[in-house]
Protein backbone atom coordinates (compact mmCIF):
# COMPACT_ATOMS: atom_id res chain seq x y z
CA UNK A 1 0.00 0.00 0.00
CA UNK A 2 1.30 3.41 -0.90
CA UNK A 3 -0.02 6.92 -0.48
CA UNK A 4 -0.75 7.46 -3.84
CA UNK A 5 -0.39 3.98 -6.00
CA UNK A 6 -2.71 1.25 -4.52
CA UNK A 7 -4.10 2.64 -1.54
CA UNK A 8 -5.58 1.03 1.36
CA UNK A 9 -9.38 0.34 2.60
CA UNK A 10 -8.74 2.00 5.84
CA UNK A 11 -10.92 5.34 5.28
CA UNK A 12 -13.91 3.46 3.49
CA UNK A 13 -14.07 1.12 6.21
CA UNK A 14 -14.18 3.89 9.02
CA UNK A 15 -17.13 5.70 6.80
CA UNK A 16 -19.34 2.16 6.76
CA UNK A 17 -18.78 1.46 10.08
CA UNK A 18 -19.96 5.14 11.23
CA UNK A 19 -23.49 5.15 12.64
CA UNK A 20 -25.30 6.32 9.65
CA UNK A 21 -23.64 5.22 6.40
CA UNK A 22 -26.71 5.24 3.28
CA UNK A 23 -25.11 2.80 0.41
CA UNK A 24 -24.44 4.34 -2.62
CA UNK A 25 -21.84 1.34 -3.93
CA UNK A 26 -24.59 1.08 -6.86
CA UNK A 27 -22.64 3.85 -8.55
CA UNK A 28 -19.85 1.24 -9.31
CA UNK A 29 -22.70 -1.04 -10.95
CA UNK A 30 -22.05 2.45 -13.59
CA UNK A 31 -18.32 2.59 -13.59
CA UNK A 32 -17.98 -1.51 -13.88
CA UNK A 33 -20.12 -0.82 -16.92
CA UNK A 34 -17.70 1.85 -18.35
CA UNK A 35 -14.63 0.47 -17.19
CA UNK A 36 -12.13 0.35 -20.46
CA UNK A 37 -14.71 1.77 -23.00
CA UNK A 38 -14.89 5.24 -24.29
CA UNK A 39 -16.97 6.51 -21.44
CA UNK A 40 -13.92 5.85 -18.92
CA UNK A 41 -13.19 9.51 -18.48
CA UNK A 42 -15.40 10.59 -15.81
CA UNK A 43 -16.15 14.27 -14.32
CA UNK A 44 -18.64 14.77 -11.35
CA UNK A 45 -18.77 17.91 -9.78
CA UNK A 46 -21.10 18.90 -6.65
CA UNK A 47 -20.43 21.08 -3.87
CA UNK A 48 -19.14 20.57 -0.86
CA UNK A 49 -20.50 18.46 2.05
CA UNK A 50 -22.22 16.51 -0.85
CA UNK A 51 -20.22 13.31 -0.41
CA UNK A 52 -17.25 14.09 -2.54
CA UNK A 53 -14.43 12.58 -0.66
CA UNK A 54 -16.54 9.39 0.19
CA UNK A 55 -17.27 8.22 -2.80
CA UNK A 56 -13.50 8.42 -4.09
CA UNK A 57 -13.01 6.74 -0.81
CA UNK A 58 -15.55 3.99 -2.30
CA UNK A 59 -14.21 3.35 -5.31
CA UNK A 60 -10.22 3.69 -4.29
CA UNK A 61 -11.11 0.81 -1.97
CA UNK A 62 -12.97 -1.13 -4.40
CA UNK A 63 -10.62 -1.05 -7.05
CA UNK A 64 -6.89 -1.04 -5.53
CA UNK A 65 -5.00 -4.35 -5.62
CA UNK A 66 -3.20 -2.71 -2.33
CA UNK A 67 -5.91 -4.07 -0.05
CA UNK A 68 -8.96 -7.01 -0.28
CA UNK A 69 -11.67 -4.98 0.43
CA UNK A 70 -14.61 -8.29 -0.36
CA UNK A 71 -15.58 -8.24 3.41
CA UNK A 72 -16.35 -4.41 3.06
CA UNK A 73 -19.07 -4.68 0.11
CA UNK A 74 -20.61 -7.90 1.56
CA UNK A 75 -23.76 -5.90 2.71
CA UNK A 76 -23.96 -3.73 -0.31
CA UNK A 77 -25.69 -3.37 -3.22
CA UNK A 78 -22.46 -4.01 -5.44
CA UNK A 79 -21.93 -7.41 -4.50
CA UNK A 80 -24.78 -8.43 -5.68
CA UNK A 81 -24.00 -7.13 -9.37
CA UNK A 82 -22.55 -9.45 -11.93
CA UNK A 83 -20.04 -7.13 -12.27
CA UNK A 84 -18.81 -7.62 -8.49
CA UNK A 85 -15.87 -10.27 -8.55
CA UNK A 86 -14.48 -9.10 -11.88
CA UNK A 87 -13.38 -5.90 -11.05
CA UNK A 88 -13.12 -6.36 -7.22
CA UNK A 89 -9.36 -5.20 -6.01
CA UNK A 90 -8.26 -5.79 -9.85
CA UNK A 91 -6.41 -2.46 -10.56
CA UNK A 92 -3.48 0.02 -9.87
CA UNK A 93 -5.11 2.75 -8.72
CA UNK A 94 -4.00 6.26 -8.18
CA UNK A 95 -5.97 8.25 -5.77
CA UNK A 96 -4.83 11.39 -4.28
CA UNK A 97 -6.67 14.69 -3.08
CA UNK A 98 -5.05 18.15 -4.19
CA UNK A 99 -6.47 20.11 -1.66
CA UNK A 100 -4.38 17.77 0.85
CA UNK A 101 -1.67 18.08 -1.65
CA UNK A 102 -1.78 21.59 -1.43
CA UNK A 103 -1.26 21.89 2.22
CA UNK A 104 1.58 19.19 2.53
CA UNK A 105 3.55 20.58 -0.78
CA UNK A 106 3.55 23.94 1.06
CA UNK A 107 2.41 26.31 -1.48
CA UNK A 108 0.47 25.88 -4.61
CA UNK A 109 3.40 26.62 -7.12
CA UNK A 110 5.28 23.09 -5.88
CA UNK A 111 1.96 21.19 -6.04
CA UNK A 112 2.33 19.59 -9.39
CA UNK A 113 5.72 18.58 -8.55
CA UNK A 114 4.57 17.27 -5.39
CA UNK A 115 2.13 15.21 -6.76
CA UNK A 116 3.97 13.63 -10.10
CA UNK A 117 7.43 13.01 -7.65
CA UNK A 118 5.06 10.80 -5.57
CA UNK A 119 3.50 8.91 -7.99
CA UNK A 120 6.23 8.39 -9.74
CA UNK A 121 8.57 7.14 -6.91
CA UNK A 122 5.99 4.58 -6.00
CA UNK A 123 5.78 3.59 -9.52
CA UNK A 124 9.26 2.84 -9.47
CA UNK A 125 9.53 1.31 -6.25
CA UNK A 126 6.70 -1.04 -7.61
CA UNK A 127 7.84 -1.29 -11.50
CA UNK A 128 11.44 -0.10 -11.30
CA UNK A 129 12.72 -2.76 -14.08
CA UNK A 130 10.41 -1.55 -16.45
CA UNK A 131 10.48 2.24 -16.28
CA UNK A 132 13.84 3.62 -17.79
CA UNK A 133 15.28 5.94 -16.10
CA UNK A 134 15.09 8.84 -18.40
CA UNK A 135 11.24 8.84 -17.38
CA UNK A 136 10.37 11.68 -15.52
CA UNK A 137 6.93 11.72 -15.17
CA UNK A 138 4.07 9.71 -13.82
CA UNK A 139 2.12 9.66 -16.65
CA UNK A 140 5.25 8.24 -18.82
CA UNK A 141 5.94 5.54 -16.20
CA UNK A 142 2.46 4.67 -16.81
CA UNK A 143 2.70 3.88 -20.48
CA UNK A 144 5.65 1.89 -19.78
CA UNK A 145 4.31 -0.17 -17.56
CA UNK A 146 0.83 -0.55 -19.60
CA UNK A 147 3.43 -1.66 -22.13
CA UNK A 148 5.56 -4.05 -20.76
CA UNK A 149 2.91 -5.63 -18.43
CA UNK A 150 -0.58 -4.79 -19.57
CA UNK A 151 -2.08 -3.50 -16.35
CA UNK A 152 -4.45 -0.54 -16.92
CA UNK A 153 -4.47 1.83 -14.34
CA UNK A 154 -7.92 3.33 -12.27
CA UNK A 155 -6.87 6.78 -11.46
CA UNK A 156 -9.17 8.58 -8.63
CA UNK A 157 -8.50 12.58 -8.32
CA UNK A 158 -10.42 14.16 -5.39
CA UNK A 159 -10.88 17.95 -5.45
CA UNK A 160 -9.38 18.26 -8.79
CA UNK A 161 -10.23 21.53 -9.31
CA UNK A 162 -8.91 23.45 -6.41
CA UNK A 163 -5.88 24.97 -8.48
CA UNK A 164 -8.41 26.37 -11.22
CA UNK A 165 -10.31 27.46 -7.94
CA UNK A 166 -8.45 28.68 -5.44
CA UNK A 167 -5.41 29.89 -7.71
CA UNK A 168 -7.41 31.15 -10.29
CA UNK A 169 -5.19 34.64 -10.71
CA UNK A 170 -1.71 32.38 -10.88
CA UNK A 171 -1.34 31.63 -14.61
CA UNK A 172 1.69 29.82 -14.24
CA UNK A 173 0.37 27.25 -11.45
CA UNK A 174 -2.32 27.06 -13.44
CA UNK A 175 -0.95 26.00 -16.78
CA UNK A 176 1.13 23.59 -15.28
CA UNK A 177 -1.36 21.54 -13.83
CA UNK A 178 -3.33 21.62 -17.29
CA UNK A 179 -0.09 20.35 -18.69
CA UNK A 180 0.06 17.71 -16.25
CA UNK A 181 -3.33 16.66 -16.16
CA UNK A 182 -3.40 16.91 -20.18
CA UNK A 183 -0.07 14.39 -19.66
CA UNK A 184 -1.80 12.07 -17.22
CA UNK A 185 -5.11 11.64 -19.75
CA UNK A 186 -5.11 13.32 -23.38
CA UNK A 187 -4.62 11.69 -26.49
CA UNK A 188 -4.02 7.72 -27.25
CA UNK A 189 -1.32 7.22 -25.50
CA UNK A 190 -3.54 7.62 -21.99
CA UNK A 191 -6.18 6.23 -23.46
CA UNK A 192 -4.10 2.66 -23.39
CA UNK A 193 -2.74 2.73 -19.53
CA UNK A 194 -6.08 4.44 -18.56
CA UNK A 195 -8.93 1.84 -17.73
CA UNK A 196 -10.90 4.29 -15.76
CA UNK A 197 -10.52 8.16 -14.24
CA UNK A 198 -12.60 9.70 -11.76
CA UNK A 199 -12.46 13.08 -11.00
CA UNK A 200 -14.33 14.91 -8.24
CA UNK A 201 -14.40 18.77 -7.57
CA UNK A 202 -17.00 21.97 -7.42
CA UNK A 203 -16.98 23.06 -10.73
CA UNK A 204 -17.51 21.66 -13.82
CA UNK A 205 -14.35 21.40 -16.50
CA UNK A 206 -15.85 23.68 -19.38
CA UNK A 207 -13.48 26.37 -19.08
CA UNK A 208 -11.20 27.66 -21.91
CA UNK A 209 -7.84 27.00 -20.16
CA UNK A 210 -9.08 22.83 -18.90
CA UNK A 211 -11.64 22.31 -22.16
CA UNK A 212 -8.57 20.85 -24.41
CA UNK A 213 -7.03 18.83 -21.79
CA UNK A 214 -10.04 17.40 -20.31
CA UNK A 215 -12.91 17.05 -23.49
CA UNK A 216 -12.68 13.72 -23.09
CA UNK A 217 -14.49 13.56 -20.26
CA UNK A 218 -18.17 12.86 -19.36
CA UNK A 219 -19.00 15.78 -17.12
CA UNK A 220 -21.92 15.44 -14.28
CA UNK A 221 -22.91 18.56 -12.90
CA UNK A 222 -25.03 20.61 -9.81
CA UNK A 223 -26.93 21.68 -13.54
CA UNK A 224 -27.20 18.48 -15.52
CA UNK A 225 -26.30 15.52 -13.05
CA UNK A 226 -27.26 13.04 -15.72
CA UNK A 227 -26.97 9.48 -14.29
CA UNK A 228 -25.34 10.24 -11.26
CA UNK A 229 -27.96 12.15 -9.99
CA UNK A 230 -28.98 9.62 -7.44
CA UNK A 231 -25.43 9.32 -6.40
CA UNK A 232 -25.06 13.13 -5.80
CA UNK A 233 -26.68 13.44 -2.16
CA UNK A 234 -29.42 11.71 -0.28
CA UNK A 235 -32.88 10.63 -2.20
CA UNK A 236 -36.20 10.86 -0.59
CA UNK A 237 -36.59 7.23 0.05
CA UNK A 238 -33.26 7.22 1.97
CA UNK A 239 -33.95 9.77 4.25
CA UNK A 240 -37.52 8.32 4.91
CA UNK A 241 -35.35 5.77 5.98
CA UNK A 242 -33.25 7.37 8.12
CA UNK A 243 -36.30 9.79 9.56
CA UNK A 244 -37.85 6.31 10.57
CA UNK A 245 -34.92 4.93 12.06
CA UNK A 246 -34.36 8.08 14.14
CA UNK A 247 -37.61 9.35 15.03
CA UNK A 248 -37.70 12.27 12.79
CA UNK A 249 -40.67 13.95 10.69
CA UNK A 250 -40.07 13.32 7.02
CA UNK A 251 -42.02 16.41 5.89
CA UNK A 252 -40.29 18.65 8.68
CA UNK A 253 -36.70 17.32 7.22
CA UNK A 254 -38.09 18.00 3.60
CA UNK A 255 -38.59 21.70 4.52
CA UNK A 256 -35.33 21.87 5.96
CA UNK A 257 -33.03 20.18 3.61
CA UNK A 258 -34.40 18.98 0.52
CA UNK A 259 -34.74 20.95 -2.60
CA UNK A 260 -31.96 20.34 -5.56
CA UNK A 261 -33.93 18.39 -8.23
CA UNK A 262 -32.13 16.30 -10.60
CA UNK A 263 -33.49 14.08 -13.15
CA UNK A 264 -36.25 13.39 -11.47
CA UNK A 265 -34.87 12.61 -7.80
CA UNK A 266 -35.31 14.78 -5.11
CA UNK A 267 -31.38 15.21 -3.72
CA UNK A 268 -30.73 16.13 0.30
CA UNK A 269 -27.36 17.44 1.53
CA UNK A 270 -26.33 14.40 2.58
CA UNK A 271 -24.00 16.00 5.81
CA UNK A 272 -26.98 18.44 6.66
CA UNK A 273 -29.27 15.38 6.76
CA UNK A 274 -26.73 12.76 9.20
CA UNK A 275 -25.87 16.18 11.44
CA UNK A 276 -29.96 16.56 11.71
CA UNK A 277 -30.15 12.46 12.25
CA UNK A 278 -27.25 12.52 15.18
CA UNK A 279 -27.97 15.50 16.95
CA UNK A 280 -31.56 16.26 16.28
CA UNK A 281 -31.43 19.70 15.60
CA UNK A 282 -32.67 21.88 13.07
CA UNK A 283 -30.62 24.03 12.09
CA UNK A 284 -28.17 25.30 9.27
CA UNK A 285 -24.66 23.60 8.90
CA UNK A 286 -23.14 25.31 5.91
CA UNK A 287 -21.88 28.15 8.19
CA UNK A 288 -18.73 26.74 8.48
CA UNK A 289 -17.95 25.77 5.52
CA UNK A 290 -15.19 27.04 3.33
CA UNK A 291 -17.96 28.60 0.42
CA UNK A 292 -19.74 30.35 2.87
CA UNK A 293 -17.26 33.67 3.31
CA UNK A 294 -17.09 33.26 -0.49
CA UNK A 295 -20.81 33.82 -1.30
CA UNK A 296 -20.84 37.33 0.63
CA UNK A 297 -18.68 39.21 -2.06
CA UNK A 298 -20.79 37.46 -4.67
CA UNK A 299 -24.02 38.44 -3.70
CA UNK A 300 -22.93 41.95 -3.40
CA UNK A 301 -21.65 41.98 -6.78
CA UNK A 302 -23.16 45.30 -8.93
CA UNK A 303 -24.19 43.72 -11.14
CA UNK A 304 -27.94 44.82 -12.84
CA UNK A 305 -30.72 42.83 -11.53
CA UNK A 306 -28.69 40.61 -9.13
CA UNK A 307 -29.94 41.78 -5.53
CA UNK A 308 -33.50 41.82 -7.06
CA UNK A 309 -33.27 38.00 -8.05
CA UNK A 310 -31.38 37.55 -4.47
CA UNK A 311 -34.29 38.99 -2.46
CA UNK A 312 -37.13 37.24 -4.77
CA UNK A 313 -35.83 34.39 -4.24
CA UNK A 314 -35.72 34.92 -0.14
CA UNK A 315 -38.68 35.52 -0.42
CA UNK A 316 -39.51 31.71 -1.98
CA UNK A 317 -39.46 32.74 -5.93
CA UNK A 318 -37.75 31.27 -8.65
CA UNK A 319 -36.03 33.78 -11.28
CA UNK A 320 -34.95 33.10 -14.76
CA UNK A 321 -30.83 32.24 -15.40
CA UNK A 322 -29.16 31.59 -18.65
CA UNK A 323 -26.06 29.10 -16.86
CA UNK A 324 -24.56 28.75 -20.54
CA UNK A 325 -22.09 32.03 -20.13
CA UNK A 326 -20.22 31.02 -16.85
CA UNK A 327 -16.78 29.97 -18.07
CA UNK A 328 -15.68 28.55 -14.29
CA UNK A 329 -13.64 31.73 -14.04
CA UNK A 330 -13.76 32.76 -10.60
CA UNK A 331 -12.56 35.97 -10.61
CA UNK A 332 -14.13 37.90 -13.59
CA UNK A 333 -17.62 37.61 -13.32
CA UNK A 334 -19.00 38.95 -16.55
CA UNK A 335 -23.00 39.35 -15.42
CA UNK A 336 -25.85 38.87 -12.84
CA UNK A 337 -25.85 35.22 -14.29
CA UNK A 338 -22.35 34.09 -13.81
CA UNK A 339 -22.67 34.69 -9.76
CA UNK A 340 -26.49 32.36 -10.03
CA UNK A 341 -24.61 29.78 -12.25
CA UNK A 342 -21.65 29.93 -9.71
CA UNK A 343 -23.54 29.68 -6.65
CA UNK A 344 -25.69 26.63 -8.23
CA UNK A 345 -22.43 24.70 -8.18
CA UNK A 346 -21.35 26.21 -4.44
CA UNK A 347 -25.06 24.21 -3.80
CA UNK A 348 -26.54 27.46 -2.57
CA UNK A 349 -28.99 28.02 -5.34
CA UNK A 350 -30.83 25.07 -7.15
CA UNK A 351 -31.54 24.91 -11.00
CA UNK A 352 -34.79 23.46 -12.43
CA UNK A 353 -33.27 22.14 -16.00
CA UNK A 354 -36.72 22.23 -17.79
CA UNK A 355 -37.01 25.56 -16.75
CA UNK A 356 -34.45 26.94 -16.97
CA UNK A 357 -35.16 28.97 -13.43
CA UNK A 358 -32.65 29.31 -10.06
CA UNK A 359 -34.05 28.90 -6.44
CA UNK A 360 -32.98 28.54 -3.10
CA UNK A 361 -33.99 25.13 -2.14
CA UNK A 362 -34.65 24.97 1.33
CA UNK A 363 -34.53 26.46 4.68
CA UNK A 364 -30.79 25.66 5.51
CA UNK A 365 -29.40 27.33 2.16
CA UNK A 366 -32.45 30.60 3.16
CA UNK A 367 -31.27 30.83 6.12
CA UNK A 368 -27.63 30.91 5.15
CA UNK A 369 -28.38 33.72 2.58
CA UNK A 370 -30.26 35.90 4.66
CA UNK A 371 -26.80 36.10 6.97
CA UNK A 372 -24.92 36.52 4.60
CA UNK A 373 -27.42 39.73 3.70
CA UNK A 374 -27.42 40.62 6.48
CA UNK A 375 -23.70 41.14 6.54
CA UNK A 376 -23.95 43.48 3.61
CA UNK A 377 -26.99 45.56 4.99
CA UNK A 378 -28.69 46.02 1.72
CA UNK A 379 -31.03 49.11 1.49
CA UNK A 380 -33.80 47.85 -0.76
CA UNK A 381 -33.86 44.65 2.02
CA UNK A 382 -34.20 46.30 4.67
CA UNK A 383 -37.08 48.58 3.30
CA UNK A 384 -39.00 45.16 1.98
CA UNK A 385 -38.69 44.06 5.34
CA UNK A 386 -40.03 46.54 6.75
CA UNK A 387 -42.72 46.93 4.22
CA UNK A 388 -43.05 43.07 4.99
CA UNK A 389 -43.52 43.03 8.72
CA UNK A 390 -46.29 45.47 8.48
CA UNK A 391 -47.84 43.25 6.02
CA UNK A 392 -47.50 40.14 7.50
CA UNK A 393 -49.18 41.95 11.02
CA UNK A 394 -51.51 42.79 9.19
CA UNK A 395 -52.54 39.54 7.62
CA UNK A 396 -52.29 37.98 10.95
CA UNK A 397 -54.76 40.77 12.30
CA UNK A 398 -57.20 40.15 9.11
CA UNK A 399 -57.28 43.40 8.40
CA UNK A 400 -58.19 42.79 4.44
CA UNK A 401 -57.74 46.76 3.48
CA UNK A 402 -54.36 47.07 4.84
CA UNK A 403 -53.19 43.97 3.39
CA UNK A 404 -54.17 45.05 -0.22
CA UNK A 405 -53.10 48.24 0.57
CA UNK A 406 -49.51 47.03 1.35
CA UNK A 407 -49.15 44.60 -1.67
CA UNK A 408 -50.20 47.66 -3.84
CA UNK A 409 -47.58 49.87 -2.07
CA UNK A 410 -45.08 46.93 -2.65
CA UNK A 411 -45.82 46.15 -6.12
CA UNK A 412 -45.38 49.97 -7.21
CA UNK A 413 -41.74 50.23 -4.86
CA UNK A 414 -40.44 47.03 -6.99
CA UNK A 415 -42.57 47.55 -10.75
CA UNK A 416 -39.16 48.79 -12.00
CA UNK A 417 -37.95 44.86 -11.59
CA UNK A 418 -41.83 43.34 -12.33
CA UNK A 419 -44.28 44.48 -14.38
CA UNK A 420 -47.78 42.93 -13.50
CA UNK A 421 -48.52 40.74 -17.07
CA UNK A 422 -50.15 37.99 -15.81
CA UNK A 423 -50.89 35.93 -12.45
CA UNK A 424 -47.09 35.13 -12.24
CA UNK A 425 -46.26 38.45 -11.84
CA UNK A 426 -49.04 38.96 -9.21
CA UNK A 427 -47.09 35.51 -7.25
CA UNK A 428 -43.83 37.54 -7.87
CA UNK A 429 -45.08 40.20 -5.97
CA UNK A 430 -46.88 38.29 -3.17
CA UNK A 431 -43.23 36.14 -2.44
CA UNK A 432 -41.60 39.81 -1.84
CA UNK A 433 -44.54 41.24 -0.30
CA UNK A 434 -44.05 38.35 2.38
CA UNK A 435 -40.50 38.48 3.11
CA UNK A 436 -40.69 38.97 6.41
CA UNK A 437 -42.19 35.63 7.34
CA UNK A 438 -38.97 34.26 6.54
CA UNK A 439 -38.79 34.38 10.63
CA UNK A 440 -41.41 32.51 11.66
CA UNK A 441 -42.69 30.50 8.19
CA UNK A 442 -40.79 28.01 6.07
CA UNK A 443 -40.12 29.11 2.30
CA UNK A 444 -43.93 29.01 0.77
CA UNK A 445 -44.48 26.06 -0.71
CA UNK A 446 -45.45 26.87 -4.44
CA UNK A 447 -48.76 25.13 -5.89
CA UNK A 448 -48.88 22.37 -2.67
CA UNK A 449 -50.41 19.49 -4.40
CA UNK A 450 -53.81 18.88 -2.78
CA UNK A 451 -57.10 16.12 -3.22
CA UNK A 452 -59.03 18.04 -5.85
CA UNK A 453 -55.85 20.88 -7.08
CA UNK A 454 -52.88 23.23 -6.32
CA UNK A 455 -52.86 25.93 -3.99
CA UNK A 456 -50.92 28.96 -5.22
CA UNK A 457 -49.13 29.60 -2.24
CA UNK A 458 -48.67 27.43 1.51
CA UNK A 459 -46.84 29.54 4.68
CA UNK A 460 -46.55 26.55 7.29
CA UNK A 461 -45.15 27.70 10.59
CA UNK A 462 -41.99 26.21 11.96
CA UNK A 463 -42.73 23.93 14.16
CA UNK A 464 -41.73 26.42 17.55
CA UNK A 465 -44.56 29.12 16.22
CA UNK A 466 -46.79 26.62 15.42
CA UNK A 467 -49.14 27.44 18.65
CA UNK A 468 -48.66 30.94 17.65
CA UNK A 469 -48.76 31.53 14.07
CA UNK A 470 -51.37 30.15 11.95
CA UNK A 471 -50.68 28.50 8.77
CA UNK A 472 -51.29 30.71 5.02
CA UNK A 473 -52.99 29.41 2.33
CA UNK A 474 -53.11 32.04 -0.04
CA UNK A 475 -54.78 31.97 -3.52
CA UNK A 476 -54.49 34.35 -6.47
CA UNK A 477 -56.74 35.68 -8.97
CA UNK A 478 -56.53 37.87 -11.61
CA UNK A 479 -59.45 39.88 -12.78
CA UNK A 480 -62.13 37.74 -10.95
CA UNK A 481 -62.87 38.28 -7.23
CA UNK A 482 -61.57 37.52 -3.82
CA UNK A 483 -64.83 35.36 -3.31
CA UNK A 484 -63.46 33.08 -5.64
CA UNK A 485 -60.25 33.22 -4.31
CA UNK A 486 -62.00 31.96 -1.16
CA UNK A 487 -64.57 29.37 -2.70
CA UNK A 488 -61.60 27.79 -4.92
CA UNK A 489 -60.26 26.94 -1.06
CA UNK A 490 -62.75 25.24 0.07
CA UNK A 491 -64.24 23.48 -3.03
CA UNK A 492 -60.66 22.09 -4.09
CA UNK A 493 -60.44 21.08 0.31
CA UNK A 494 -56.64 22.66 -0.11
CA UNK A 495 -56.81 23.46 3.92
CA UNK A 496 -57.54 19.03 4.31
CA UNK A 497 -53.70 18.87 2.75
CA UNK A 498 -51.85 20.89 6.06
CA UNK A 499 -54.18 19.71 8.83
CA UNK A 500 -51.40 17.80 10.23
CA UNK A 501 -48.74 19.91 10.34
CA UNK A 502 -50.07 23.50 11.80
CA UNK A 503 -52.64 24.74 14.13
CA UNK A 504 -54.76 27.63 12.66
CA UNK A 505 -55.29 28.40 9.63
CA UNK A 506 -55.63 31.83 7.67
CA UNK A 507 -57.70 31.44 4.00
CA UNK A 508 -56.11 34.45 2.43
CA UNK A 509 -57.68 35.48 -0.84
CA UNK A 510 -55.69 37.92 -3.21
CA UNK A 511 -57.02 39.33 -6.60
CA UNK A 512 -55.72 41.77 -8.72
CA UNK A 513 -58.26 44.38 -11.40
CA UNK A 514 -56.21 45.45 -14.13
CA UNK A 515 -58.80 47.77 -15.52
CA UNK A 516 -58.93 49.64 -12.05
CA UNK A 517 -54.95 48.61 -11.17
CA UNK A 518 -56.27 48.05 -7.39
CA UNK A 519 -55.61 45.24 -4.92
CA UNK A 520 -58.90 43.31 -3.04
CA UNK A 521 -58.59 41.17 -0.29
CA UNK A 522 -60.60 38.60 1.76
CA UNK A 523 -59.82 36.92 4.61
CA UNK A 524 -61.28 33.45 7.08
CA UNK A 525 -59.72 31.70 9.51
CA UNK A 526 -60.06 28.36 10.79
CA UNK A 527 -59.78 27.51 14.45
CA UNK A 528 -58.46 24.22 15.87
Amino acid sequence: MGRFLNPGNEAFSEVIHSEIYVDKTPLLEYTNKVISTTSKFICSSRPRRFGKSITAEMLSAYYSKGCDSRALFADYAICKASSFEKHLNQYDVIHFDVQWCMMDAGNADQVVEYINHGILQELKEKYGELIPDTVKTAYGAMSYIKAASGNKFVVIIDEWDVLIRDEAQNHKVQEKYIDFLRGMFKGSEPSKYIALAYLTGILPIKKLKTQSALNNFEEFTMLDAGRMAPYVGFTEEEVHDLCDRYGQIYEQVKLWYDGYSLEGYQVYNPKAVVSLMLNGKYKSYWSNTGSYEAIVPLINMNFDGLRAAIIEMMSGAAVDVDVTSFQNDTVSFANRDDVLTYLIHLGYLAYDQDREQVFIPNEEIRHELNNAVKRNKWNEMITFQKESADLLDATLDMDEKAVADGIERIHQEYSSVIQYNDENSLSSVLTIAYLSSMQYYFQPVRELPTGRGFADFVYLPKPEYRTSYPALLVELKWNKSTDTAIEQIWDKKYPDSILEYTGNILLVGINYNKKTKEHECRIEKIKR
